[in-house]
């Protein structure tokens, strides 16, 4: 993988031009992990001229702005691709919910395990959390696989077919005929609603394919902020009791809390900075 056995840039009393102020380090530290994907403390602290010390607080301050994701030895870049902003004009009053969706989701995923992403914001958050560890990951979603792509723990399993150029993912009948040939313990979907009569999300030939990943899956779980209950779109994904899990924040109506427990789904609500609860 780049940047672990080599360093980041070359060195010299020539070239070496300092950040003077610690966002100046910060933003040239960000812009060396998303060059080469992954980069170790030495690197880093090498590159600006800092202790290593120095260097591990600002990875903490980058990890909570979400861009990065601190592993043993190094740093992976978790933020956005400059080439594929999907969710760059998408972001909302939700985004804090979604990243606390996406860490109640992550506790759920087994090293080792073999999982199915979709391409839903919400689950693009799940991927940043994913990065560095031993999974075999498939997904739909361009965004998801380059984000992924830098970790080389990651067995990583790219479905095929027509790209939508709105969300990046890929759908129709050769997504669907890849989705038949695999097996998964977990697969995580975004959705666009939730009512009574089941999941829904906008774009009919998407629901297809994500038809397919249920059918393909030991586990299905739905990862989605509490503003999509109660919402119907375009079409319907599945019924409620066809899901075995439903991970939302704690925003959620008592009165959906009902009806899932009811449905005999498990539901998993996670705070902005609590631990998940589980009812």
């Amino acid at each position: 993988m780049r940047g672990i056995y080599q360093p980041l840039i070359e060195i010299s009393h020539l070239d070496l031009v300092l950040p003077s102020t610690s966002d100046a380090r910060r933003d040239q530290m960000r812009q060396l992990v998303q060059t080469h994907g992954f980069a170790s403390l030495g690197d880093l602290a090498m590159s600006v001229q800092v202790s290593e010390s120095t260097i591990r607080r600002d990875l903490e301050l980058l990890e909570q702005e979400g861009v990065v994701r601190r592993t043993h030895g190094g740093v992976f870049w978790t933020g956005e691709a400059d080439k594929m902003p999907v969710f760059e004009n998408r972001r909302d009053d939700h985004w804090p919910a979604k990243r606390a969706i996406a860490k109640a989701a992550a506790a759920l995923v087994d090293d080792g395990d073999t999982i199915l992403l979709d391409g839903g914001s919400t689950t693009y958050e799940l991927a940043r959390q994913l990065v560095g560890r031993p999974l075999q990951v498939v997904t739909n979603s361009l965004p998801v696989a380059y984000l992924l792509s830098t970790s080389d723990s990651i067995d990583l399993v790219m479905i095929g077919g027509c790209v939508r150029g709105r969300t990046a993912v890929s759908i129709g009948p050769l997504a669907d005929l890849m989705l038949q040939q695999i097996s998964v313990s977990k697969v995580f979907l975004s959705v666009a609603g939730i009512t009574e009569r089941g999941y829904f999300n906008s774009d009919m030939m998407l629901v297809e394919s994500e038809k397919a990943m249920l059918s393909v899956a030991d586990q299905a779980i739905v990862v989605a902020d509490s503003s999509k209950f109660g919402r119907v779109s375009l079409s319907r994904m599945c019924g409620l009791q066809e899901v075995q899990h439903v991970i939302t924040d704690e925003g959620l109506d008592s009165q959906w809390k009902g009806w899932l427990e009811s449905a005999g789904i498990q539901l998993t609500l996670s705070g902005e900075s609590r631990e998940p609860s589980r009812t």
